[in-house]
Order: C-alpha cells, then sequence, then structure tokens
C-alpha cells in the first residue's frame, strides 16, 4: 500500500500509468537473444539521418549552456516550412507534452473532455490526471464517429482530442468532415487535432490544416519529430495555434523544455527531405508487405494511413505477443484500446518485416 496514495489529487490516485513498448534491451536481459526485431513503438527504422547526426555533433561542445528557451532558430525553420507565424508556435517536449500543456492550461475538475474510442491512451490519462470527466465515445469502423462526437460536446466540454491519423487503428478522417466538425464547435471548446503521423498520409488525402488556427483560433494542432523525422529518443514536438493561444501555452510551459540536440535536430531534420522521403518509400513498401502477408495468412487488418497497421489475429493476441516475444519479436498487444483480438505491428525494413512474418507464421502454427 503506498503510504502517500490519500495525498495525491483525486484523479491520479485511480490512475494507470501509460505502459511503452518493450525495450529491446529487457527482452534481450529476459531470454538472452543477440537479435531482435522490435515493431512496437512506431519508430523510424532508418536510424539517424546523417544530417542529423552532424548537428548533433556540432552542438555537444555547447552542453554546459542551457538550450535557447524560445526556440527561435527551431521556430523559425517551421514558420519558413509551414507557413505560420513563428508566435503561433509552442515547443513541446515531443507532441505529447503539447497535449499535456493544453490540458493544464485550460482544463479543471469541472469540465468534459471529449474524445473516441480506440484512440490514443494518454488523452484518457490527461483527462483523469487534471481531474475532469473523460467522455469517450463510442468508435465507428475503428475510427472517429464525428457526428457522435459533436452529439456528446455540451457546456461543460473544454477540449476535444481528434487523432488523424488515429493511433492504434491508423484510421483517417476526410479533411472536409474534419473542418466542418471544427467549425461546428463552440468557441468555449478548443479542438486539439493530433497530426503525429501526418507525414505518412498519402498527400493526395492529407487534411492541410495547418491555415485553420486563423479561422478557428480555438484549434491546437499537435506534430512530433519522433515519428518520420526519426528523433523519438530526442523527444521534440510542436504545437501550431492561434497566437492568443499559444502564448497561454507558452506561460505554462517550462523553460528549457526543449533540449539542445533535440532543438539542433529538429532543424537538421527539417532540412533533410531526402531521409524524409526514404522513410515514407521504406514505409509504403513495408505496409503493402505486410498486409500482402496477413492476406495470404487470411487475417483482417484495419487500413492504415500510418507507419503501423494492426492486424486481428481471430483470437485473444496476447498469448500470440508472448509467442512472438519468444522468437524475439516485440510487437503492440492493444487490449488496452478495447482491442483484445489485435497486434499493431509498426512498419520496418523490409528484413525486419519478414523475420516479423516467418516468426509470426511459426506462432500461429503452434511451431
Amino acid at each position: 500500500m503506498n503510504r502517500f496514495l490519500e495525498l495525491a489529487l483525486a484523479g491520479v490516485q485511480q490512475l494507470v500509468p501509460y505502459v511503452p513498448g518493450k525495450p529491446v534491451d529487457e527482452l534481450q536481459r529476459e531470454l538472452g537473444l543477440t537479435e531482435i526485431v522490435k515493431l512496437a513503438s512506431n519508430e523510424n527504422p532508418l536510424g539517424t539521418g546523417a544530417k542529423v547526426a552532424a548537428a548533433i555533433q556540432a552542438t555537444l561542445p555547447e552542453l554546459t549552456r542551457y538550450p535557447d528557451g524560445s526556440g527561435f532558430a527551431l521556430k523559425a525553420a517551421l514558420s519558413g516550412k509551414l507557413g505560420v507565424a513563428p508566435e503561433q508556435i509552442t515547443l513541446g517536449n515531443g507532441s505529447s507534452e503539447i497535449l499535456e500543456l493544453v490540458m493544464r492550461t485550460f482544463v479543471s475538475p469541472e469540465h468534459e473532455v471529449v474524445f473516441s474510442q480506440h484512440a490514443f491512451a494518454l488523452y484518457p490519462i490527461l483527462t483523469q490526471a487534471v481531474g475532469a470527466r473523460a467522455r469517450k465515445v463510442p468508435a465507428k469502423n475503428f475510427g472517429h464517429d464525428l457526428a457522435a462526437m459533436r452529439a456528446a460536446v455540451n457546456e461543460n466540454t473544454r477540449v476535444v482530442f481528434i487523432a488523424n491519423p488515429n493511433n492504434p487503428t491508423g484510421t483517417l478522417l476526410a479533411r472536409e468532415d474534419v473542418e466542418q466538425f471544427v467549425a461546428s464547435l463552440p468557441t468555449h471548446v478548443l479542438c486539439v487535432l493530433d497530426e503525429a503521423y501526418y507525414e505518412f498520409v498519402d498527400p493526395a488525402v492529407r487534411t492541410e490544416s495547418l491555415q485553420w488556427p486563423e479561422r478557428y483560433p480555438n484549434l491546437i494542432i499537435a506534430r512530433t519529430f519522433s515519428k518520420a523525422y526519426g528523433l523519438a529518443g530526442l523527444r521534440i514536438g510542436y504545437g501550431i495555434s492561434s497566437i492568443e493561444v499559444a502564448d497561454l501555452l507558452n506561460r505554462v510551459r517550462q523553460p528549457f523544455n526543449s533540449n539542445m540536440l533535440a532543438l539542433a535536430a529538429a532543424e537538421a531534420a527539417l532540412g533533410d527531405v531526402d531521409y524524409l522521403a526514404q522513410t515514407i518509400a521504406v514505409n509504403n513498401v513495408g505496409m503493402q508487405q505486410l498486409t500482402t502477408a496477413f492476406k495470404e495468412l487470411g487475417l483482417e487488418w484495419i487500413p492504415s494511413s500510418g507507419n503501423f497497421v494492426s492486424v486481428d489475429v481471430g483470437q485473444n493476441a496476447l498469448p500470440l505477443y508472448e509467442a512472438l516475444l519468444q522468437k524475439g519479436v516485440i510487437v503492440r498487444p492493444v487490449a488496452n484500446y478495447e482491442m483484445p483480438n489485435h497486434l499493431r505491428v509498426s512498419i520496418g525494413t523490409e528484413r525486419e518485416n519478414q523475420i516479423f512474418i516467418q516468426a509470426l507464421i511459426e506462432v500461429l502454427r503452434g511451431v
């Protein structure tokens, strides 16, 4: 029994922490395996890009100094690339901190927060942490039911989360549907459009949302460098909003929340168009590789616009997950997302994908 439990805030007392994907070194310690394939955390399989590595190396001599607390250079680079004002940008320790800043700035226990079933696990965690009421809306074909979510909004609603594409399902909402939803919200409701996987979406169907805060000042767009740009270990993300909202988020944001290496690496990553193009190409090929294998195995999967795909293994997925671990393959069971028969599989290199496919065939056959 934790003797400090009663001292914690009410929402924290019942909180279940977010559980990340199993680390490679942990599995190596447990099983003594020499080769591990990790396809559990939607990480970039290409490794660090040359331009990012050079930027990090050049920054190392300055590590005794504090970073630029305003992130001036990175904001300028983002402004130039995205066509938004620097004053609209809030930098975060990953895009997850942007979500947290929104909650800490605007949400209190008398408020409600609306999000979809099967949506990112951090939404209910953050809601409970601030003591607000969660309104989880049943999904539609594993994706957001925007009409039902709009119907759940009331005078007590303060934040609505929309993940597009959604994690862990990979489902994608149409641009016009998202904009219509945002436009319909009352001014006292802030909409967080979580676009962590934006870069993986086919450009023909992307939701080009960056100019929307000019029309809808209650909109916050959250993006990250963790996925397509390969900087998960450095934790750097950003929010785009109206200047008024960004001003408030930056009042709550801790000084120096983005470290010096992350700032330098993110600025370099923005300029490395070749790395990003290679990332998208590898992802597209890998998605085809995995879904072709699922089809041959007679397995259903959720069509995904991210760098992962959730496959229905036709039974409780946990024993298969554990059997795959024994073969040195780490994927993600998603029973905590109310998807007990699914495994979420990140797209890896062609070789990593093939190792997973072979291991899956073996565990399905009981080998």
